[in-house]
């Protein structure tokens, strides 16, 4: 018991205990927000490796396009609605029901 009164008397352990409660605890870059920004950098991470995949999944269908006439006409027909002159197109919506 008189080790640890002798241990709480001495000052420099005593601003070693607050300065440490000061840095995990009140300081701008506490535990809390570096968990935040830890949880927020695998975000960004994740948001950047699917970013990647799409645009390299937009660069081979764009290559594709410019280099196939088929997929560049079954494109315009999908996308755009775009028919030649002796045809007729029909759009079909599904209206929602209500179990989905």
């Amino acid at each position: 018991m008189k080790r640890i009164v002798e241990l709480f008397s001495n000052k420099y352990f005593l601003v070693s205990i607050c300065f440490v409660a000061w840095m995990l605890f009140f300081d701008r870059n506490d535990l809390l927000s570096q968990y935040e920004y830890r949880s927020q950098l695998n975000k960004f991470k994740n948001e950047k490796a699917f970013y990647i995949a799409e645009i390299e999944k937009v660069k081979t269908d764009l290559d594709e396009l410019s280099t196939n006439r088929e997929r560049l006409e079954k494109f315009a027909r999908e996308k755009y609605l775009m028919k030649k002159d002796d045809e007729d197109v029909y759009v079909i919506i599904r209206e929602k029901s209500e179990t989905d």
